[in-house]
């Protein structure tokens, strides 16, 4: 296989690993599917970790990490 095409591969999963997320996190249902208020929720995320000191934006990040984490254990558990 070509290189180009294996990074496109590679990048395709990815791109659809992260909307799975989306869904996951039921941000699909919560905005009927508004790709723009979706979109303006993540910038108004990047903004928060942006604006915030380094050590603001750790914490706030450990913070959804923990959450995440905790998410995936549960739906896991539930499996």
């Amino acid at each position: 296989m070509r290189d180009w095409a294996k990074a496109r591969r590679e990048r395709t999963r990815h791109l659809i690993e992260l909307g799975g997320l989306v869904q996951k996190a039921g941000l699909v249902d919560l905005t009927d599917d508004d790709r723009a208020t979706m979109l303006g929720a993540f910038l108004d995320i990047a903004g928060q970790l942006q604006a915030r000191d380094d050590t603001a934006s750790t914490d706030l990040k450990t913070r959804w990490r923990r959450a995440g984490l905790h998410a995936f254990d549960a739906d896991r558990d539930h499996d």
